[in-house]
């Protein structure tokens, strides 16, 4: 169901507060569809195609895309470049592919391969895409590496970002309008924003739904990937090689995150619906 949150009106006159996120914070917020700027304005339900569903927006395409913009030059600045060529090939090739199923030739796509050991990728909602080392060397064919792509690129089709925060906004901040502003210094209002959520809005609402975006970017890429000429099934597989990687984590309910086992499920059985087996 699509919510209405108040609109920025609802606030008192001139009052803003602004939030100063550091690097990480900011491209893995964008990348998960945790962070985007809002300045009100523009408030109410939009249907996605992708999704089949309608969203709440409270944020346009024109303000991520200008956050993503200084991000992903902030990325680039700060992250070390891995001196691959075949790496920076592999992955540009299997990007554009990804990308070329999902119809969005809109973005100028921009890639990149960061030496650096952690098993993670991000594609900003411009098209900038990062792919660390540590994940490349670890999936085991391209259609692997497809499913990673696939996967976010589905989140910007999706329009997750955006939604996330509307919902962030929905839930906890009511009125007030928030401005992400980029720089290099940790989170100035970390306590307050604590407080504004709560633990209640966190786990009840907030957490549950990030999970809901990431089982639906995982559909729209196992489709992407069915349509580029990839292997769906190597999803599953992904999957299934990270869960092997184990390692602490936190229970299921706890994370922003579908555990490794309840998205094997969901995607087995999208596979078997769709007939890509």
């Amino acid at each position: 169901m699509c919510l209405h949150d108040h609109t920025s009106e609802d606030a008192p006159s001139g009052q803003t507060r602004t939030v100063t996120m550091d690097r990480r914070q900011l491209v893995q917020g964008l990348a998960a569809g945790t962070v985007v700027a809002f300045a009100g304005g523009m408030a109410g339900c939009a249907y996605n195609e992708s999704l089949g569903r309608q969203q709440l927006m409270l944020v346009d395409q024109g303000q991520i895309a200008q956050l993503s913009a200084s991000a992903w030059q902030d990325v680039l600045k700060q992250e070390k470049r891995w001196a691959n060529p075949a790496a920076n090939r592999r992955v540009e090739t299997v990007g554009k592919r990804i990308t070329t199923a999902a119809g969005r030739t809109d973005l100028e796509w921009e890639y990149a391969v960061f030496d650096d050991d952690q098993l993670n990728a991000f594609v900003l909602p411009s098209g900038k895409v990062g792919v660390y080392r540590g994940l490349l060397e670890t999936v085991k064919n391209d259609d692997q590496l497809a499913a990673v792509l696939g996967h976010e690129t589905g989140h910007v089709s999706a329009r997750h970002a955006a939604e996330r925060y509307s919902q962030q906004v929905a839930a906890g901040v009511g009125g007030t309008v928030a401005q992400v502003a980029v720089a290099q210094s940790d989170t100035k209002y970390k306590n307050e924003i604590v407080q504004a959520l709560g633990l209640g809005v966190t786990f009840g609402v907030l957490l549950p739904y990030s999970r809901k975006h990431e089982l639906e970017a995982d559909r729209i890429g196992v489709d992407y990937m069915h349509k580029a000429g990839y292997k769906p099934m190597e999803a599953v597989e992904l999957w299934k090689l990270m869960q092997a990687q184990g390692g602490n984590k936190p229970p299921e309910f706890m994370s922003t995150h579908p555990a490794e086992g309840t998205r094997i499920r969901e995607l087995e059985q999208h596979i078997l619906r769709m007939g890509y087996a």
